[in-house]
């Protein structure tokens, strides 16, 4: 995977300070990217390891350099000071990465109002903010992108059980398929990126499966991978996705998967939402 383009290049990633948004922050800073973090987690969490100051710590260690901003996406000041000090500090930012994502798979009976304002407003809005805040800087950019961590759009109604969460998730990769429209002509690349099979992180851990689920799941790094895959393409040619994790690494040559299992040869592995079976 040729990840020159990344080199001196700028990223502003939402929800870094753990899971798969730190596995992609830490390597876009492998890359030699510099990497604005923003999250809300700057003191350690008694469940949750990771703080956005300790992600920093890791990408200066493999090279790249970081700008930790403790804030929340709901903040619409918050979010548009921290894109500005991003570019401030670098000179512009290149890439969007919307990873912030909050979990509930309640029925629209059983969650409460305060619940699904929450994760629209995390998800949705949060996404919204980032990206209409960073696009000014993108349109300087001559390898812009926008990356958001959200599903392919699907019309099962088995996915519609859930159906606050799926409409976040849906809005997610909506709004960021219509970048990739709108900002065509301003050279602005737009993409969506969700894995086939669960991913061990604390959203899977405590909100879906425990340990049965994690033990059955792929690590961060099949995303991360993926990401950088994605990151690295020109973004004329490749705009306007909402891809699968394995198939983005397929098409870099990548077929062996085996590295990615949380536990050694495992076979039998959990399917992600929003994925059919055949994909």
């Amino acid at each position: 995977m040729d990840t020159s383009k990344l080199t001196g290049s700028t990223a502003f990633i939402t929800g870094a300070s753990r899971g798969i948004g730190k596995a992609i922050a830490i390597a876009l800073g492998k890359a030699g990217a510099n990497v604005a973090l923003f999250a809300k987690t700057g003191e350690p969490h008694p469940k949750l390891p990771g703080t956005v100051y300790e992600t920093a710590e890791e990408i200066e260690a493999v090279g790249g350099k970081a700008l930790p901003i403790i804030g929340d996406v709901r903040d619409e000041e918050a979010v548009a000071d921290a894109v500005k000090k991003t570019a401030e500090t670098f000179g512009g930012i290149d890439l969007c990465v919307n990873n912030a994502s909050a979990l509930n798979l309640n029925s629209l009976g059983e969650m409460e109002p305060k619940r699904y304002d929450l994760i629209q407003q995390i998800n949705t809005r949060g996404t919204y903010l980032t990206t209409h805040y960073a696009l000014p800087y993108l349109r300087e950019s001559s390898h812009a992108h926008v990356l958001t961590l959200s599903p392919p759009l699907s019309t099962d109604a088995k996915w519609f059980a859930p159906g606050p969460y799926t409409a976040s998730k849906f809005s997610m990769t909506i709004m960021t398929l219509g970048v990739s429209e709108s900002e065509s002509d301003n050279g602005i690349a737009a993409n969506c990126l969700w894995p086939k099979t669960t991913i061990a992180t604390a959203a899977v851990r405590y909100g879906l499966g425990g340990q049965d689920m994690i033990d059955r799941s792929r690590s961060v790094d099949l995303v991360s991978d993926a990401a950088l895959a994605i990151l690295s393409r020109n973004p004329s040619d490749y705009t306007g996705h909402a891809t699968l994790a394995e198939d983005v690494l397929h098409e870099e040559g990548i077929d062996d998967l085996s590295p990615y299992s949380v536990v050694e040869g495992q076979t039998d592995f959990h399917q992600d939402l929003y994925v059919e079976k055949d994909s």
